[in-house]
């Protein structure tokens, strides 16, 4: 089996392809440079992403503040984890970088807040 990528990780986007045979890569060809190949093995058997979204803020001077993911989560738990910071609220004040989450669906991997919300 092949997969076609655009290489996301420089500005460069190689195009590659990504042979797999039984679900592990054997091949990767079209990519510039080391990292293109390591993206392309990631992406094929297990890729990741940064999750941004934003959350609840109660007793803020604004009703949201936009957050990431400390690192990226495997893209299987994307939803699972929207669902989870659906639920979720912080207090005011919060601050830029403040880890409003320490385990984003048993990652590991934190959510900390992109930006600084005052009290009111």
């Amino acid at each position: 089996m092949k997969r076609n990528l655009t290489c996301i990780v420089c500005p460069m986007g190689c195009q590659l392809e990504v042979e797999l045979e039984d679900g592990k890569v054997t091949r990767v060809t079209g990519n510039t440079c080391k990292r293109g190949e390591a993206y392309g093995i990631a992406e094929c058997t297990a890729p990741t992403r940064t999750l941004t979204t934003t959350v609840r803020v109660s007793g803020g001077t604004q009703p949201l503040v936009s957050v990431k993911t400390a690192a990226p989560i495997p893209k299987e738990l994307l939803f699972d984890a929207m669902k989870v910071l659906r639920k979720l609220t912080v207090a005011a004040p919060v601050a830029l970088g403040q880890v409003v989450m320490e385990d984003l669906c048993g990652t590991g991997i934190g959510v900390v807040a992109g930006k600084e919300v005052s009290a009111r």
